[in-house]
């Protein structure tokens, strides 16, 4: 069995934070709803039974020593790296060549999160990934760092906070969570100040040695007082325990077209592509309110040889920054691309199949089931035609049929769904008044 140490970046100066700290103590040792931040991490940690930590101090770093001396308190083993002079986010990994092991656990000391880390560390092993940072979207992507991944879920690329965005992209926020390997040190051959992502793990990207694990769980960056008290308030309502992916996760599963977006035929660009009204509202509703918010969607533009999936994620990219510049987030996109129908002009044969993700068969819908453990008969389909509502009957899920887009009009299936509503909005507000919070 692997040996897993994890290691907490501690050390930083907590500028924005000075107002709560006073400079008196280190950011990570503020009390949140009865114990420092950095117990709640520890403890978060050690229930998947992790016993080894290395925690990097520095600016009153004392005082986190004097505090947790060598773990016993806790249940755990404690040692410490002391960076007498800032050396980045990278550069004092250096010195965990002193503390061996087969993989390590890296998180920043602001952040708070509630993660089953079993499953994250089982997709790491899996991807044969060298660093797997946890991702997830939020909202607010345009001032975070974004992770730009293939299909397979290997990270391409980053935008950073402060490149110029004047192209659509994904809502995928790097999280400040990662699980690295040993060999990783080894980047790292000097004690010499660097920056973790830029310097270290984006190398790793361009020999494609590093994967996303994208997930639904509660990660939030408490480094300003304003997320401090968020964190706070949510950690006291049980949203950071409800949205660990150990237990079940209710989810509302959304139609593209017609239900996100005006409907518009088959779009194959993103300038086809307008949100429908009150759509971002509803979205971020669903946001606040524990369910997860998963498009599921036909997409047979690429059998049809109307565009190539490339041009599908850039369509959903749009979709995902028009989203994020009102502060809401879609969980997930899924999509099929398959059409089994033959004869249409400029047809890609590859595509032109019988599958088991077109709608009204579930395919997609038990691929992000099992993806984020979700309760089927605790969730909702809601679209536009019959065949979103056949798709909700066939998954076990309560439907909706929107009157926005084609309205049902579709008429391919005589099924009766459990409510209509004008529009995607209309229809969050009959989750949220008659089922959402129970």
């Amino acid at each position: 069995m692997s040996k897993i140490t994890a290691v907490i970046q501690a050390g930083g100066l907590g500028t924005r934070m000075r107002e709560l700290t006073q400079d008196l103590i280190p950011k990570p040792m503020l009390e949140m709803n009865g114990k420092p931040l950095l117990s709640w991490q520890i403890e978060n940690l050690s229930r998947y039974g992790i016993e080894d930590f290395v925690l990097i101090v520095g600016h009153l770093g004392d005082k986190i020593k004097d505090y947790y001396r060598d773990g016993e308190s806790l249940g755990v083993k404690i040692a410490y790296i002391d960076e007498n002079e800032p050396l980045g986010s990278g550069g004092s990994l250096f010195y965990l060549r002193n503390f061996p092991s087969d993989i390590y656990l890296l998180i920043y000391g602001d952040v708070m999160f509630d993660v089953d880390i079993s499953r994250w560390i089982n997709f790491h092993e899996s991807k044969n990934s060298m660093v797997t940072p946890a991702c997830h979207p939020n909202s607010h992507p345009y001032d975070s760092d974004i992770v730009l991944t293939d299909s397979d879920s290997k990270i391409t690329g980053f935008l950073w906070k402060k490149d110029k965005r004047d192209k659509w992209f994904p809502n995928m926020g790097n999280s400040g969570l990662f699980v690295f390997d040993k060999a990783v040190l080894d980047e790292i051959s000097t004690p010499v100040k660097c920056d973790w992502e830029k310097d270290v793990i984006s190398k790793l990207v361009n020999q494609g040695k590093v994967y996303s694990y994208k997930t639904t769980e509660y990660i939030k960056d408490t480094g300003t007082p304003e997320r401090f008290e968020i964190a706070k308030k949510e950690q006291l309502d049980g949203i950071w325990e409800k949205r660990n992916l150990s237990k079940k996760q209710k989810c509302v599963f959304l139609d593209r077209d017609g239900t996100v977006n005006k409907y518009n035929g088959l779009i194959s660009e993103p300038e086809q592509l307008v949100l429908e009204d009150g759509v971002t509202e509803a979205i971020k509703k669903l946001n606040e309110s524990g369910y997860l918010a998963i498009v599921v969607t036909n997409q047979p533009v690429v059998a049809r040889g109307m565009c190539n999936e490339e041009d599908v994620r850039l369509i959903h990219w749009k979709i995902e920054t028009l989203l994020g510049q009102e502060g809401a987030y879609l969980d997930d996109i899924i999509y099929c691309p398959h059409h089994p129908d033959k004869g249409y002009p400029e047809e890609n044969p590859l595509y032109k199949i019988v599958c088991s993700c077109r709608k009204p068969k579930i395919g997609m819908i038990n691929t992000m089931t099992e993806k984020y453990n979700i309760d089927l008969a605790a969730s909702y389909m809601v679209g536009d035609t019959t065949v979103d509502i056949q798709t909700g009957i066939n998954a076990g899920t309560k439907t909706i049929l929107l009157q926005s887009g084609e309205g049902g009009s579709d008429g391919k299936y005589d099924v009766k769904p459990d409510y209509e509503a004008r529009n995607l909005l209309d229809a969050v507000r009959i989750i949220l008044e008659g089922n959402g919070n129970d």
